[in-house]
């Protein structure tokens, strides 16, 4: 194993999103400078400040910071990662929007403390298989702590509610099993059981009923249940080849909800028309591959799961956002990573960004370290 530079293309791939997410989030945010200055002014500084001002900090330290330390404290992280999620239920301290208990409030500032749990069960399951080995076929080893693990942030999550957040972890640790080579019977019976319970939610919780009958059709309720999805179409549509042009969108004004936010995507096709579109979607694919290629040059079992736990996570996040806004998947609410509002979402997911590059340095091409 031998220390190299950093993966430049994979940092100039992160610098690239940062910068058409920071330009696109400031577009979609004069829809809300519309309507209100002060809301306007604290949107921007909770996601430029805090969010990528912090976020860039982070990613530093974390660049710095020798991998193997996220192994050694893995566990402690993963619980306090829980205990945070978990005390959004704290009445001085959690806040609800929108029907929702997902935030800690903190003077003038708020937390979601979810996005860390995502990285903090990243961190810890790596750490585990990578403990575990060739024993992750054993279904005590591998499936059981899953399994439980999955139990124990499902009762949190289903409680806020947060059914999204649920998904990517679920299908996260799905891949990270494959990876670590957990048989495919095992991993289809788990896909089955979770799809089951997914099935089972929907079924006795309302508005995902109402999100999957949009999702069949799209015009059953249009002012209504399918307005979001209507209104993003019509962005995408009139955004023809070119766009209208950085910051001339229309539909962020009083027509998309959330236009920094759960339709950002929408906002960005409008604006830089199909070419635009799909050069996001390239970088993200770009974003994606370049990942699973340091993944694969890691020098252990850990850094490889890590790394490809990070990658797997975003990844899918965002194509769950293209894919809701474009009406090919139902609409979840899942922000776009490095782009859509999320102060917290932003700093970790940098953070995570210089876990990535810190791994990229160690080169195991022509030889693999012990764990």
């Amino acid at each position: 194993m031998k220390e190299k530079k950093a993966d430049k293309f994979f940092l100039i791939i992160i610098f690239l999103l940062i910068t058409i997410g920071v330009l696109m989030f400031v577009s979609a945010s004069l829809g809300i400078l519309a309507k209100n200055e002060k809301t306007f002014f604290s949107v921007l500084f909770s996601q430029l400040i805090l969010g990528l001002g912090l976020g860039l900090v982070g990613m530093y330290l974390c660049f710095k910071i020798n991998y193997k330390f996220w192994r050694k404290y893995s566990f402690l992280i993963f619980l306090g990662a829980i205990l945070l999620t978990a005390s959004v239920f704290i009445p001085q301290l959690g806040w609800s929007h929108g029907g929702a208990q997902r935030w800690i409030k903190l003077g003038f500032v708020s937390l979601q403390p979810v996005e860390i749990l995502k990285f903090g069960f990243i961190i810890y399951f790596a750490a585990w298989l990578s403990w575990a080995k060739n024993r992750v076929q054993d279904f005590r080893f591998g499936i059981l702590p899953f399994s439980i693990l999955l139990a124990i942030i499902a009762i949190i999550l289903f409680k806020q509610p947060d059914t999204k957040s649920f998904i990517l972890i679920t299908v996260t640790g799905i891949s990270m099993l494959f990876i670590s080579g957990v048989p495919l019977k095992y991993i289809l019976g788990i896909a089955v059981g979770a799809s089951f319970v997914l099935g089972s939610l929907i079924f006795f919780t309302p508005y995902l009923q109402e999100r999957v009958k949009t999702f069949i059709n799209p015009e059953v309720d249009p002012r209504g249940s399918s307005y979001q999805i209507q209104q993003s179409l019509i962005a995408l549509g009139s955004g023809g080849i070119f766009g209208r042009g950085f910051g001339q969108s229309i539909q962020k004004f009083s027509y998309l909800p959330e236009p920094q936010g759960d339709s950002i995507f929408a906002v960005l096709g409008e604006e830089l028309g199909f070419i635009g579109a799909l050069t996001t979607i390239f970088l993200y694919l770009l974003f994606t591959l370049r990942g699973f290629r340091i993944a694969n040059n890691s020098p252990d079992l850990f850094g490889r799961l890590l790394v490809s736990g990070i990658v797997i996570l975003i990844t899918v996040q965002s194509f769950m956002h293209i894919a809701s806004i474009t009406g090919v998947f139902p609409l979840t609410g899942v922000p776009l990573p490095f782009m859509s509002h999320g102060g917290t979402s932003l700093m970790i997911n940098l953070m995570a960004m210089g876990i990535v590059l810190q791994i990229s340095k160690f080169s195991a091409k022509g030889e693999r370290a012990k764990s």
